[in-house]
Order: structure tokens, then sequence, then C-alpha cells
């Protein structure tokens, strides 16, 4: 089932011609929808439980794999399409078959926008701030997932606590943002610093970038989690989807 085909039953149901109970039946069959391919189940119904289609995870799948899960995704569902990770070698062999599919080198994403048009809440905006140019591949992997899913985002990269005069030029930006994501690594003080200037939500990404000593982002990781600033979270090291998809929730539910 389809929105479109969703959208006709409800009508359909508003007019007297489907019973309450075939709509109840129809909405339990299609949340819970799933297709399988041997190698892979495909939740076709995540798209009406979430608001966005399931999310590919590209390393470990051949070339063949991705493109049949990518493909159906595109076939059957209606809004954005996200596989993260990916190569440009994956992107090359499924370009074909999804012309509309488009590759970030930078953030490692296969995308499908279909919401070009949207008109996004400049109210209720993500602003995402890096520590250095280093972390921004993880910052554009937020960056890319919070558009797709509808925000307007903002960025500020490399302005870390090694010269802060940097990040308090940003100042505006930070204490007018709905939600603050911050990419970090090496000793990971950003989240702390960006925590104490705004009263909203903060996600921390620990990131990999570092020194032996920083044992490639559980520094910044455990630094995060032991932030002395108040209204901060974490995520998983270089998880910049997870804390794009989270800030994208938070903005939702404001």
């Amino acid at each position: 089932m389809t929105e479109k085909i969703l959208l006709e039953l409800l009508r359909r149901y508003k007019t007297g011609e489907v019973a309450e109970e075939k709509v109840l039946a129809e909405l339990k069959n299609f949340s819970l929808a799933t297709e399988s391919f041997g190698f892979a189940t495909i939740d076709h119904g995540r798209e009406l439980r979430q608001g966005f289609p399931e999310v590919v995870y590209a390393p470990g799948k051949t070339k063949e794999q991705l493109k049949i899960i990518f493909k159906n995704l595109y076939e059957r569902s209606t809004g954005n399409l996200i596989a993260s990770r990916a190569t440009r070698e994956q992107f090359d062999f499924l370009r074909d078959e999804i012309p509309a599919a488009i590759f970030d080198e930078t953030a490692r994403m296969i995308y499908v926008d279909r919401d070009k048009t949207l008109n996004r809440d400049d109210q209720k905006k993500i602003l995402i701030v890096t520590a250095g140019t280093s972390d921004v591949p993880v910052a554009e992997e937020a960056r890319l997932t919070a558009y797709l899913w509808g925000n307007a985002v903002e960025t500020c990269y490399d302005c870390g606590v090694a010269g802060i005069h940097r990040l308090f030029a940003h100042i505006d930006k930070i204490t007018s943002a709905n939600v603050t994501i911050v990419v970090a690594g090496m000793e990971g003080a950003l989240a702390s610093v960006v925590g104490g200037l705004t009263n909203r939500p903060v996600i921390a990404v620990p990131t990999s970038v570092g020194y032996g000593a920083s044992f490639q982002g559980l520094a910044a990781l455990l630094a995060m989690l032991n932030s002395c600033a108040s209204g901060v979270g974490v995520v998983n090291i270089d998880n910049g989807f997870g804390a794009g998809v989270l800030a994208s929730k938070i903005n939702r539910a404001r």
C-alpha cells in the first residue's frame, strides 16, 4: 500500500463505502508490511510508522544487494530515501536503475530527494557545529540526514576550542537554533562549551579524529558523556546519521 492508496481508502471511509474495521485492518497490515528477498527483509511499513522510509546501511552489502533493496524502496515509498556509508562504486552500479539517486561523496550517502520544494521551518532550525575540518564528513552525514527529514539546517565548521573566538563569532546562530549538533574528535570539549551557551537541546557526536590516545574516538565519547553542561545528549562515535535523525525527531515534537 502506498500513501496514495491509503488516502483513497480514507476518502472511501469518509463517504461510507468502506467499513471502519476494513480501514483498521489495512492500516495494521501496512504498518507491519515487509518483503523478503532472502538476503534482506524490507520494512515497508516504516514510512507510515516513523515518517521516513527504511534507511539502508550500505557497508557489508554487495552492489547487487544494495541495488535490489534501494530500487524496491524507491518503487514502494513516497518519501526521501537514504543509503548511508555508501561508496561511489555502489552508486555507479545502481544509478541507471534509479536516475533520481544522488551521491554525496563527503557524507558518503546515496539519496533521493523528493521534497525539493518543501517549505522548511526556519523557526525550527538545526545547527551543526564542528570542532575541525576533519570532522566535516560526519557533520555532513548529519546535515544531509536532517535536511532529507525535512528540516532547515545551518552549519558552522572549524570552530573548536583551540581557537574558541571562532565559536563566539557564531553565538547568534547557536542561541537561535532549535537543536544543535556538535561534532568533535580529539578531546571532545566543544560539546560542553556549546551546551553552556544555549538553552536548547545539544546532540554531541564524538568522531574518531585524533592521535593515538584519542583511541579512535573513545576519549571524545567519554568526555561528552561526562559533560558538565546540562542538556547534552550523546550518540555513538562517528554516528552523524543518528544525530541527524534524533535532531529531526526533537524538531517534530517541539
